[in-house]
């Protein structure tokens, strides 16, 4: 009896220290506790032609204190000016960029001017053509942010035909959509 009784206790001596063995592995294999995703500083849009157009372009907006820088260069448009606003989904995958929705609006506020204090955070006015078909971009947004309910990182980029009359409700009367860009994190 004495060497069964050995036996058993030899044999849950094993089992204890193989089984703290195996727990003590465990705890050293779990991943420590993932880091905070830091807030983007900058963010890029790349204009794709619509159906039957032929303006390109891109856009970058870089974070600059509480605002957010926005530079760009587009080309293929008819000389004048054209609607340039923020939409509400990243989405081109409509021929003619309908998939982009409505102007990027989380405050509900009427269509305005860029420089209106009450507007839609997509509302960022019109650019202008040269002869050459060529517009260049460079503005600051104290409205949009690169995070927070008011991030424009997944949102749509659209140019638009015509010039944004700045008060027709609710997008300001620019026409159609030549251009439809989504907006994605970029490499500071």
């Amino acid at each position: 009896m004495k060497p069964l009784k050995l036996t058993v206790y030899a044999t849950l001596a094993f089992l204890l220290l193989a089984g703290l063995s195996v727990a003590a592995k465990n705890k050293a294999a779990k991943p420590a506790p993932a880091a905070a995703a830091a807030e983007p500083t900058k963010a890029i849009a790349v204009l794709k032609p619509t159906d039957g157009n032929k303006v390109w372009g891109w856009v970058t907006f870089t974070k600059d204190g509480d605002k957010v820088k926005v530079v760009g260069d587009i080309e293929g448009l008819t000389p004048g000016k054209h609607g340039f606003h923020l939409h509400e989904f990243g989405d081109c995958s409509a021929k003619d960029g309908a998939s982009a929705g409505p102007h990027f609006n989380p405050q509900n506020s009427p269509h305005a001017a860029h420089e209106s204090s009450a507007r839609h955070v997509g509302d960022l006015g019109n650019i202008e053509a040269g002869a050459d078909g060529k517009a260049h971009i460079d503005l600051t947004d104290s409205m949009m942010k690169l995070d927070g309910p008011t991030s424009i990182i997944g949102r749509g980029v659209i140019v638009h035909a015509a010039a944004d009359d700045l008060k027709s409700q609710p997008a300001g009367n620019a026409g159609a959509r030549q251009a439809c860009a989504a907006i994605g994190v970029a490499k500071p």
